[in-house]
């Protein structure tokens, strides 16, 4: 059995979710939106889900629209608000440059549809500067969207005072929260945001189902039409299973939140410590204090991503070059590209991820592999 390193691309199903979402599967098959008892009792199921994802984030449940997953989530929140948003001349988007591609593609498509978008840049480290943030505003300003903490660096963003400041020039402010929940504290009661994306699979939840978060005064069209369902923000009948998976997910995060990330901020940090000991040659990337703990993205000068990559895996070590969503291509990671890292840095980066089923023991063990096969491979 092989050592899984790649849990900000995917988790393993948590036991207790698995057994909530088992009876759904089969003998509770209703529709959600029916009205006979078949329907009603998987309504209230469903709204039971709601309630448990938010209380995790401390808001109310008619707040949350449930979705296919962050790639959704983060689509309506741009698409939603800017489409609304045009009506009354407010053309524009502003966004970083090391987003994750959901929202990165969704402003593309949006700059096809005459929107003017921002791309801002950020330091070495990943970091976006909120001054240069509020200085891309002006009049016809909808929308900001930046990633709460990057999924390829780990590498937290100044989301209070952007979110603070764009409240103050009346400007909506959306985050992808997808690597965040789980791991940071979300208290959207007391957060300067407008709209938060979250998702079930990178949480110990089944894959297919995420979340967003609408402060109620914020105007959004829906991108999915053909129902009821969502308060009309989302047509299509509901991933019962998944909902409900994710509800258990997120009251199991909640509740275990500061001892799990404890937990994986250590075992990252034995993959470092033990890295040294073996006098492998490595570059942690992203930001040295201000990172997520369960993201260590290192470069290995010297030596090919994809080879490094191949042999690990050849080795039973699962770990990525980046997003899950683009690992797929041979083409270096776009956050490394906007960090302006030197080339050999650039192309000998991997990303280790942690989580559920991690132990300091394996951790140290997948370590010492890698420096084994660098060593070889040197």
């Amino acid at each position: 059995m092989g050592i899984y390193l790649d849990h900000a691309a995917t988790t393993p199903i948590h036991p207790e979710v698995r057994e909530k979402m088992l009876p759904f599967l089969d003998q509770q098959f209703g529709n959600p939106s029916s009205i006979h008892n078949f329907g009603r009792e998987i309504r209230n199921a469903v709204d039971r889900a709601r309630e448990q994802l938010a209380y995790a984030l401390n808001v109310k449940p008619g707040q949350l629209t449930f979705t296919s997953g962050g790639t959704e989530a983060d689509n309506m929140a741009l698409t939603g608000v800017a489409l609304s948003l045009r009506e009354q001349g407010k053309n524009h988007v502003i966004t970083s440059q090391i987003e994750h591609r959901a929202v990165l593609d969704t402003c593309g498509f949006l700059e096809r549809l005459g929107f003017r978008v921002t791309y801002v840049p950020v330091d070495s480290t990943g970091c976006v500067c909120p001054d240069e943030v509020m200085n891309a505003v002006d009049e016809q300003t909808a929308l900001i969207s930046v990633i709460y903490g990057n999924n390829e660096m780990g590498t937290l963003q100044p989301i209070e005072e952007i979110g603070q400041r764009a409240r103050e020039q009346g400007v909506l402010f959306h985050t992808d929260a997808v690597q965040a929940f789980g791991m940071e504290l979300l208290d959207l009661e007391k957060m300067p945001v407008d709209l938060l994306t979250v998702s079930s699979h990178k949480i110990n939840g089944p894959k297919g189902v995420g979340a967003l978060y609408i402060r109620p005064d914020a105007p959004i069209l829906p991108i999915l039409y053909g129902g009821e369902q969502e308060r009309r923000r989302r047509g299509g009948t509901e991933n019962v299973p998944g909902i409900i998976g994710f509800g258990q997910a997120a009251e199991i995060a909640v509740r275990n939140r500061g001892q799990y990330s404890e937990n994986i901020r250590h075992v990252r940090q034995v993959m470092l410590e033990e890295l040294k000991h073996a006098n492998v040659q490595f570059v942690v990337n992203g930001h040295p204090e201000k990172h997520l703990p369960h993201i260590l993205n290192l470069s290995f000068p010297g030596v090919e991503t994809e080879v490094l990559l191949m042999n690990l895996d050849m080795e039973g070590i699962a770990c990525s070059s980046g997003s899950a969503c683009t690992s797929g291509t041979l083409e270096v990671s776009h956050v490394l590209k906007a960090m302006h890292l030197p080339e050999e840095i650039l192309h000998s980066a991997i990303r280790f991820s942690f989580g559920l089923g991690n132990t300091e023991e394996n951790v140290r063990q997948a370590a010492r592999t890698v420096g084994r096969v660098i060593a070889r491979l040197n």
